[in-house]
């Protein structure tokens, strides 16, 4: 099974979203592997958003995610990474297809609910950033045979 990095954005906590977006998570058959909180710094953000670093509003970036702890997670199901990504939707929460969580729950491309790896390969090294070996969890969903049919898993 795959695996991949979410994080619940301060706009995401400050909004009391925290279940809403677990939920939707849930709801789809990802199983949760890991979560915790912490506190966002200027070495770690400088790091996870170096993609951004030339950008003009890359310390706002990192302001918006230093307002109060994020929860970070690891899901995993088939295809993880590119399931995820699409239960959150596109960038901009004013663009963002209703359904999605960006579509349902924000009107901004930075208050945007939620971060998530963008491909299998992403996720691998975003949560060695994040969780230790030991922080992530590997059990089965008693409702595993009723997610995917026999030969895919």
């Amino acid at each position: 099974m795959e695996k991949t990095l979410v994080i619940l954005k301060p706009s995401c906590v400050q909004r009391s979203l925290i279940g809403e977006v677990i939920s939707r998570f849930e709801k789809k058959g990802l199983r949760l592997a890991g979560t915790k909180m912490i506190q966002m710094t200027d070495a770690i953000l400088n790091e996870h958003y170096a993609h951004l670093k030339d950008r003009p509003f890359f310390e706002r970036v990192k302001n918006s995610m230093k307002v109060c702890p994020v929860v970070v997670q690891c899901w995993e199901g088939i295809d993880a990474a590119k399931v995820v990504r699409s239960i959150i939707g596109v960038t901009d929460g004013r663009e963002a297809v209703a359904g999605t969580i960006r579509g349902d729950l924000s009107m901004s491309a930075q208050e945007n609910i939620v971060h998530a790896s963008d491909s299998a390969e992403s996720a691998k090294v975003e949560l060695k950033r994040f969780f230790a070996d030991n922080e992530i969890f590997d059990y089965k969903l008693s409702t595993l045979a009723h997610l995917y049919a026999c030969d895919e898993i």
